[in-house]
């Protein structure tokens, strides 16, 4: 595995590209407690700037932990490609109408009275401090190499791979 730091338009590219793919991820607060208080939550979407939206009851555990302390970190994990994201960042909670307009989802219908429900929030965690691990070649390739060096006998340099910071 090869490691290869990426920073602003590439890094907010390869955060897009690996949380919109994976759509769900552990989202954890109150990160100086132990065991970390985690939830999986659904990624609305990840915006041009890198932040990364996500519809929320505002009557939840983790509003309430929010607005206590902002600092989250996100873990999202893509198997099928072999591509996992870690985000540590800033959460920011939106009640306004036109944020909820704007982020609202017909999904959410699921958990809501609609977008006008007193309830719904909106959360925007701004990226601090990202790391990835990704597969250049594919799941495929990957275990192809892992196979080969089992039945070889020799160690696989994993070279298809590539992780590193993701700096927005």
């Amino acid at each position: 595995m090869s490691t290869e730091n990426l920073n602003h338009k590439e890094a907010i590219q390869k955060i897009k590209e690996l949380s919109e793919s994976a759509k769900i991820c552990m989202f954890c607060t109150e990160l100086d407690t132990i065991p970390v208080n985690t939830r999986p939550m659904g990624l609305q979407e990840t915006d041009d700037e890198g932040n990364l939206w996500f519809i929320s009851s505002d009557a939840s555990n983790k509003n309430f932990e929010i607005k206590e302390d902002k600092r989250v970190q996100l873990f999202f994990m893509n198997n099928s490609s072999s591509q996992y994201l870690s985000v540590y960042g800033e959460a920011t909670i939106y009640k306004d109408k036109s944020t909820i307009e704007d982020k609202w989802s017909p999904m959410a219908n699921a958990w809501f009275d609609g977008k006008d429900d007193p309830n719904v929030s909106i959360i925007r965690v701004e990226p601090k401090d990202t790391y990835y691990w990704d597969t250049k070649a594919g799941k495929l390739v990957s275990l192809f190499s892992f196979v080969a060096a089992a039945i070889t006998g020799k160690k696989t340099d994993n070279s298809d791979g590539v992780e590193g910071n993701a700096n927005v």
